[in-house]
């Protein structure tokens, strides 16, 4: 029998104890991922129905309940189904991770981004359900929500996001079209074109704004990484006498200590310098298969502006490292296990 939650924080968790993980859609690019990182590990261990009966629903439904933890690798209506699952199983102490974008400003459900504040990881740890943030409002909020949190960017300020990711992002249809020798693929591309993109209403609250952002995003001819941008006008968009300085040693002083974050030098030195491409350009694929995600502050004071930019992987903090990430805290688990 798996350990529960209780016992792992008495200390009591037996050597070769190990927790029932279910990945609902683990076919799928994200699902794939998250099995890659759970794959091997002593803690946990995988369940699933016979290929047969992968898609059968009451399969699907038994192996939930029956498991310590389910992370549901779905599209947004079938997310919903299968929490609806749960919800009428009020016994059941299964604890569900969603990767849709089905329940992330549901206020039943705990937005798994561990890093937003410091009770959010003790939220995570308690929860039950847990909505695993999209990849661009990693990137958005990451940068944004510690400056309103400050009281630097005014949480009615009028922002925009500009941002590029690999093409895995869109999942296999688009990664098909991408790999496929001919007709080639544009070699980048932008979308979102309606200003209606179901990422708008994450983004905006829990970066702390009363106004959705514009929301740029792009894809580009690579598989994997991406690159979150937010321009600031210090006029219009921060309170009176804000610097880069200060923009970085707020984003410096809320990231303290996280495993994953880590924000770079402030742009303009030559240490910053050296975390670019040649020693100018911001490659947005650097951090492929890893959990990590790195922020970068570029500011001239001189004539009142900055760029805030977040870089990660889509698949990784983006998807199915953080769904991991926030699996292991629900579960009682090292917080790196199978990440680092």
């Amino acid at each position: 029998m798996a350990p529960t939650r209780a016992t792992l924080a008495l200390g009591l968790l037996p050597f070769t104890a190990s927790f029932k993980v279910f990945i609902d859609g683990s076919a799928g690019t994200t699902g794939l991922q998250v099995r890659d990182r759970l794959s091997g590990r002593k803690d946990i261990t995988l369940v699933s129905p016979p290929d047969a009966s992968r898609k059968d629903p009451d399969a699907r439904r038994l192996c939930m309940l029956e498991s310590d933890a389910t992370i549901l690798c779905l599209p947004d209506e079938a997310s919903k189904e299968a929490g609806a699952w749960l919800a009428a199983a009020p016994e059941s102490k299964a604890v569900l991770i969603d990767a849709s974008t089905a329940f992330r400003v549901d206020p039943a459900w705990t937005y798994g981004f561990p890093e937003l504040n410091p009770p959010q990881k003790a939220a995570i740890q308690a929860a039950q359900r847990i909505s695993n943030p999209g990849c661009y409002p990693t990137g958005f909020i990451s940068l944004v929500h510690p400056l309103t949190a400050a009281g630097l960017v005014p949480t009615d300020a009028f922002l925009t996001v500009n941002a590029v990711s690999g093409y895995s992002g869109g999942g296999k249809a688009l990664m098909e079209i991408y790999e496929a020798t001919e007709p080639k693929a544009e070699p980048w591309g932008a979308y979102g074109f309606n200003l209606a993109h179901k990422h708008v209403p994450e983004m905006a609250k829990y970066a702390g704004l009363t106004h959705p952002p514009i929301f740029h995003p792009a894809v580009g001819n690579f598989a994997q990484g991406m690159v979150v941008s937010v321009p600031l006008h210090y006029a219009a968009q921060l309170a009176p006498g804000t610097t880069g300085a200060q923009i970085h040693a707020c984003l410096t002083a809320h990231y303290q200590g996280s495993a994953f974050v880590k924000v770079m030098p402030l742009g303009g030195t030559s240490e910053a310098g050296a975390c670019l491409e040649r020693g100018a350009f911001l490659r947005p694929d650097s951090l492929q298969n890893t959990n990590f995600m790195e922020l970068f502050v570029f500011a001239n004071d001189a004539v009142g502006q900055a760029i805030l930019c977040a870089r990660l992987d889509n698949l990784g903090k983006g998807a199915s490292g953080a769904a991991v990430q926030n699996l292991n805290l629900a579960l009682g688990l090292e917080e790196t296990a199978g990440l680092l």
